[in-house]
């Protein structure tokens, strides 16, 4: 990617609401260039997506934990369950597979700390593949959606 791509996805990513226009005259590039420049890079699927950033506590989402699972089984079969499973639950915002202790990170965001309780006693610790949870809670985000850097 050249630097003005680079440049270009930032803007993007701190506010995808501007115009092309806007976007052309901040990088000091014609607005047909700039238009080429977004759909090339949509195309080559470094634009993924585009969507809004809300604040959870706003839409009644005053509980954020990050929850560090751990399995029981690494088979194939087990691993795809719990993977289906944690993409269907709208508490679930983020999921990684990680290295070290935990085998999987998930970003979880509930009501209260009594939804998140049900969360955990009838999703989490019924999935077969999971043997334990370490939750962590957020006390305060410091930093999120942070654009890419580059």
């Amino acid at each position: 990617m050249e630097a003005i791509d680079r440049k270009l996805v930032r803007l993007l990513q701190q506010d995808a609401r501007q115009s092309n226009a806007q976007l052309a005259e901040k990088l000091n590039i014609s607005a047909s260039a700039c238009w080429r420049r977004v759909r090339a890079l949509e195309e080559a699927g470094v634009i993924e997506r585009y969507g809004a950033m809300v604040d959870p506590a706003a839409m009644g989402l005053g509980f954020e934990a990050i929850v560090h699972v751990h399995l029981t089984r690494h088979d194939t079969q087990a691993l795809a369950r719990f993977i289906a499973a944690v993409q269907l639950r709208e508490e679930v915002t983020e999921c990684f597979a990680t290295t070290g202790q935990a085998d999987y990170h998930l970003r979880v965001l509930c009501r209260d700390i009594d939804a998140y309780n049900t969360f955990l006693e009838d999703f989490l610790f019924v999935q077969p593949a999971v043997n334990s949870a370490q939750t962590n809670v957020v006390l305060r985000r410091i930093k999120s959606n942070a654009p890419l850097g580059g």
